[in-house]
C-alpha cells in the first residue's frame, strides 16, 4: 500500500456509509465513494456541519446541497505544488490527493536522473503530475480529451510559479496522439498514463480497459527514448489488481527495457478511525 500521508491542505476526516468527509484547505466536503462499504459508527456535527454535500441521483449523475458559502474556486498545496479546487457536477473536485505518492516519486526520479527529461502525461485531467514534473525540471506535454480539463491544467502550472518552464498542452484523442508522435518520429523518456475503465473517441471509438490497455500500452513502448527513466499507470477500476498491471508492464516495459516493476494499492489515512481508504492501483516501470 502507498500512503499519500504527508499532505497538510487536505485530509480524509472520516468515512462510512458509503460516504467520506474531506478537508480541502478551510472547506470541509461530504462526498460518495463506492469503495466505502463500511458503516457509519457515529455521524458527529462534524459530518452535519460540512459547506458542501453532494448527493447520488437514483436516475445517474447527482448534485451538490451547498450548505455554507465557498469560493467558487480556491487553493490547496502540496509541497511546493499548488492547485485550484473547484467542486464539479460529477462529484469531483479537479483532484485526487492520493496521487501525491506519485507526484514525490516522479520529482525524485526525475531530479535524479541528472539529465533532460521528456515526459509523456497521458489522459492527463486537470495536470497533477504534469505540474509535478514540470517543477522537478522536466519538459512536459500534456494531453487529455477535455477542452475544459487542459485549462484547468494551464492555470494549475501558473499557479505554481511554473508557467515558463517547458509544457505543452494538447486536446485530443489520447490513441491518436500517439499514433501521430510515432510517425513524427518524437520520443519521451517517461510515460504517465490515468486511463478512464471506459470511454468514447471522438469518432466514436471504443476504450474499455480490459481490451484496450494492454494493446496501448505495448503500442506506448514504441514512443520510449532509447534511455527511458519511468512508466506510470493509475488505475481507479473496480476488481482490477496491482498484478494485473504488474503482468501488463513486465510483458511490456521489463521485455523491452529491463528494469524493475513496483505494483500496489494506493491509500489516504483515515484521522477519526485510524483506517485507511483505498483509492485504485498503481504500476510502475522504472529503469
Amino acid at each position: 500500500m502507498y500512503m499519500a500521508n504527508d499532505w497538510k491542505d487536505y485530509e480524509v476526516i472520516d468515512t462510512g456509509g458509503g460516504e467520506k468527509l474531506e478537508r480541502w484547505g478551510d472547506v470541509v466536503l461530504r462526498r460518495p465513494d463506492p469503495q466505502i462499504i463500511w458503516p457509519l459508527e457515529q455521524e458527529s456535527n462534524l459530518w452535519r456541519n460540512v459547506h458542501g454535500h453532494y448527493h447520488r441521483s437514483s436516475s445517474g449523475g447527482g448534485n451538490w446541497d451547498m450548505k455554507k458559502p465557498i469560493p467558487e474556486r480556491w487553493t490547496i498545496q502540496y509541497r511546493d505544488l499548488k492547485f485550484y479546487i473547484r467542486p464539479t457536477s460529477f462529484k469531483h473536485t479537479g483532484l485526487f490527493p492520493e496521487q501525491a505518492v506519485n507526484w514525490a516519486w516522479m520529482m525524485d526520479k526525475i531530479k535524479q536522473a541528472n539529465r533532460p527529461i521528456k515526459v509523456l502525461n497521458l489522459f492527463a485531467y486537470t495536470g497533477g503530475a504534469t505540474v509535478a514534473c514540470a517543477y522537478a525540471g522536466a519538459e512536459v506535454c500534456h494531453v487529455d480529451a477535455s477542452k475544459g480539463m487542459v485549462q484547468w491544467a494551464k492555470e494549475n502550472v501558473q499557479l505554481s510559479g511554473l508557467s515558463s518552464k517547458p509544457v505543452r498542452f494538447i486536446t485530443d484523442d489520447v490513441f491518436k496522439f500517439v499514433q501521430r508522435e510515432q510517425r513524427r518520429g518524437n520520443k519521451y523518456d517517461a510515460i504517465i498514463m490515468d486511463p478512464p475503465s471506459y470511454g468514447r473517441g471522438p469518432s466514436g471509438e471504443t476504450w474499455k480497459l480490459e481490451q484496450s490497455l494492454y494493446p496501448f500500452l505495448e503500442f506506448c513502448t514504441t514512443i520510449m527514448s532509447d534511455n527511458p527513466l519511468f512508466m506510470l499507470i493509475n488505475s481507479y477500476t473496480t476488481g482490477l489488481s496491482p498484478s494485473v498491471l504488474n503482468n501488463l508492464l513486465s510483458m511490456t516495459m521489463k521485455k523491452r527495457y529491463g528494469g524493475q516493476l513496483t505494483c500496489g494499492e494506493i491509500g489516504l489515512p483515515i484521522t477519526q478511525s485510524g483506517l485507511v481508504l483505498p483509492c485504485g492501483i498503481l504500476g510502475r516501470w522504472e529503469a
